[in-house]
């Protein structure tokens, strides 16, 4: 199991982190936006989690073609929280070293974006303040790596339980089928 959910997770993360890193040009050339940046951030995020289905069936054919559910679902969720580890990792370095401006460009387009939307002055200065908290928080490695750390998480969840759910065998394939002739 520990070989298969190191080649899949690594497999996993090296796709979410690339896909990350490819992103930021077209953050900079102003191709993706915020509003967008969440379609391709979690489409990214559901690419490299596929490699979870693959990487709970080849558990399963090299285990014979058996697999239960609580099997299934370790390895997937090994395989997820690799990827997760990788998602951060990339994040973290994009935070600090590529984009160390982007809590300030991300809480200017918020608030831009509420006034272009009629927002009254009082709602406008209350996100100020919440935006204000949000780089403080962000500033902190840890609270920015575990806020980081739950976007990816939760779809990788999903991911794992449909795939640990879909692709559960309790007998072989092919005794199943002897089984239901005799």
């Amino acid at each position: 199991m520990k070989r298969i959910v190191l080649i899949f997770g690594i497999l996993s993360g090296a796709v979410s982190s690339a896909m990350m890193f490819l992103t930021l040009p077209l953050m900079h050339s102003g191709a993706v936006n915020f509003e967008n940046g969440y379609v391709v951030g979690y489409a990214s995020i559901v690419l490299s989690f596929l490699l979870v289905v693959f990487g709970i069936r080849s558990y399963r054919e090299n285990a014979g073609g058996t697999i239960t559910f609580g099997r299934a679902f370790s390895v997937g969720i090994l395989i997820t929280l690799i990827s997760c580890v990788f998602y951060v990792a990339s994040w973290e370095v994009i935070y600090y070293k590529v984009m160390p401006d982007f809590a300030d460009k991300y809480a200017a387009h918020a608030i831009s974006d509420m006034r272009a939307k009629g927002a009254t002055e009082a709602a406008i200065a209350a996100k100020k303040v919440e935006m204000e908290k949000m780089k403080t928080m962000l500033a902190n490695p840890l609270i920015n790596m575990a806020m980081t750390f739950i976007e990816p998480f939760p779809v990788g969840l999903i991911v794992t339980l449909i795939s640990a759910a879909v692709l559960r065998r309790k007998t072989p394939k092919l005794a199943a089928g002897v089984a239901q002739a005799v």
